[in-house]
């Protein structure tokens, strides 16, 4: 069993998430920034890469007062479980995913980590999952997420992480800010990078289920059909 997945990303006009540099930029405003919030705030884990931990230091903590109180009331942690996959036991030990915001935290990786990265990460206060030998097995990852009571996870990517989730068919729905700027670079992380479908008889095949203007942009919500 494998919990509900939605990607969710800003991307620019021509699909970029962020410049040639791997430098995070606002692509979308403050409205955008309360979707995500809500997002977050109904969703049991939320899941991205290292890549982006590495470029972004992400902390993936529920931002609205309100939201975290709600998800006490109702016996939950104020944020969701913040996962971060990584193979190679890279995730800084003073990374704010494991600084700031109460809540689990927990490193997916493999069994090529070296060991000393992982008890620093554990006594950092990270859950350490090993699933896979040199690349975590993302099917079996979502498994042992299930397992730990994970029903809707949210992946905040990067491209290579939605890539992967994508091509095995692991993902329910995509949501996508598209903001009103050009970004350009022949090496910019996409929506979905990796190696790619080989032609679009093997493509991933979306159904859209809504559209919204929005801060100058445009939230599109598809629904993967393949």
């Amino acid at each position: 069993m494998h919990p509900y997945v939605f990607i969710n990303a800003a991307m620019s006009a021509d699909g970029k998430i962020s410049t040639h540099e791997r430098k995070q930029v606002p692509i979308s405003g403050d409205l955008d920034f309360q979707r995500v919030d809500k997002l977050k705030f109904g969703a049991d884990a939320i899941m991205v890469g290292i890549g982006t931990v590495l470029s972004d230091d992400p902390s993936l903590t529920v931002k609205s007062e309100e939201f975290r109180r709600k998800r006490l009331n109702s016996g939950e942690d104020e944020n969701p479980i913040r996962i971060v996959v990584d193979s190679l036991a890279k995730t800084p030990v003073d990374s704010d995913i494991l600084r700031k915001g109460s809540g689990r935290r927990v490193i997916l990786t493999t069994r090529s980590a070296p060991s000393e990265r992982l008890d620093a990460l554990s006594a950092a206060g990270a859950e350490i999952i090993v699933v896979g030998d040199r690349r975590v097995d993302l099917g079996a990852a979502l498994e042992r997420l299930h397992e730990m009571g994970v029903r809707r996870l949210m992946v905040e990517g990067g491209g290579r992480l939605n890539w992967g989730l994508i091509s095995q068919g692991l993902v329910n729905e995509i949501y996508v800010y598209i903001g009103n700027m050009i970004l350009g670079g022949d090496s910019a992380p996409t929506l979905a990078d990796g190696s790619g479908f080989v032609d679009s008889r093997g493509a991933c095949r979306l159904e859209l289920i809504s559209h919204e203007v929005m801060d100058n942009g445009i939230v599109v919500k598809w629904r993967v059909t393949k």
